[in-house]
């Protein structure tokens, strides 16, 4: 299997095919969706204890915090999708 995973800053990764947003935290919503995803046990922060600049959204439900700005992370998976597409 090749899985392909995406840095989202201080030596964590995500695996590529499970994400399903990548947003800015700023947001009121996002607050609240940090929130929820805290009291059901589906926060995983990543932040590594710096501001949080993202919230990736999994299609498992987690939501993961990342220190890394949103953009960042957004250009290494076109990166990404670039060196396996071959171009």
């Amino acid at each position: 299997m090749d899985y392909k995973l995406i840095n989202i800053g201080f030596g964590n990764v995500v695996l590529a095919s499970r994400v399903i947003s990548i947003v800015s935290s700023s947001s009121a919503p996002m607050k609240r969706l940090k929130e929820e995803a805290k009291k059901i046990g589906r926060l995983i922060d990543a932040s590594q204890g710096r501001k949080t600049r993202t919230v990736i959204i999994t299609d498992s439900g987690h939501v993961i915090l990342s220190a890394v700005q949103a953009e960042t992370i957004t250009q290494r998976f076109t990166e990404r999708s670039d060196k396996d597409s071959g171009k």
